[in-house]
């Protein structure tokens, strides 16, 4: 089925970012992606975002509706025609929202979980926690926004944070048998702000079955607000990843 662009605001995009050692990630990800390594890191991370006006983008703003959702993130690359391609690789979603859980797959790409979100949030302070309804997930984030981003092993600056994260606007979660469910993020404006971590936990990432002691530490945190966004859906990929975009 041909799904539709959606536009959105993203009210706000907190990424909370993890350097990986390599081996560790590799298991995770299905053929042919791999990680897109940063000074020899892999980079992964939490996307919490809190999205305001998702619609059919030829639906006025006022008809959209308004969520809090959390997507655990793998940032990948794979050869495509033209060259390395860049990405992220989406093992997980999750939604407060009941509709963007029986609509994710359906009429938009990547399957959602259901999960319970509290959330203070001021403009010099953000805490977001989250526990998904299926028992495997916990989040907990306090940050707060700052002027530059200190701290990083992956990035040495912001503007080098900012670049790498724009360059990957394309997302795939697992679907049916070995094909992925695409997504393309697509804004005119790109502002990201650095934040400071006050304190972070995941159980995703704390697990030391999947992620081995030392294998996974926290590095940095950025935040994007009250961006205009549309969203467009690749077409249904297998391992070849075509990614043209459709809608």
């Amino acid at each position: 089925m041909r799904q539709p662009r959606l536009a959105s605001l993203i009210e706000r995009r907190l990424l909370v970012n993890y350097r990986i050692v390599p081996d560790a990630v590799g298991p995770l990800l299905p053929q042919p992606l791999r990680p897109h390594l940063v000074h020899g890191h892999a980079v992964a991370g939490i996307c919490l975002l809190r999205l305001g006006h998702l619609r059919p983008a030829w639906a006025p703003a006022a008809s959209g509706l308004r969520s809090e959702n959390a997507a655990h993130r793998i940032a990948v690359e794979w050869d495509g025609p033209d060259g390395v391609q860049t990405g992220v690789y989406i093992p997980r979603r999750d939604s407060a929202s009941r509709l963007n859980a029986w609509a994710g797959g359906r009429l938009f790409p990547g399957a959602h979980g259901r999960a319970d979100f509290h959330v203070h949030e001021t403009p010099g302070r953000i805490h977001v926690a989250l526990a998904t309804r299926d028992g495997d997930t916990r989040v907990a984030v306090t940050a707060e926004p700052a002027g530059e981003l200190h701290g990083s092993r992956l990035f040495a600056d912001l503007a080098e944070a900012s670049r790498f994260f724009r360059s990957g606007a394309k997302g795939f979660s697992p679907a049916d048998g070995d094909r992925l469910d695409g997504i393309e993020l697509h804004t005119g404006t790109w502002h990201m702000e650095a934040c400071r971590i006050h304190s972070a936990q995941s159980s995703y990432f704390d697990d030391p079955e999947r992620f081995p002691p030392g294998t996974a530490t926290l590095d940095s945190a950025l935040i994007m607000r009250d961006v205009p966004a549309h969203w467009r859906s690749l077409p249904d990929t297998t391992p070849g990843l075509s990614t043209t975009p459709v809608g």
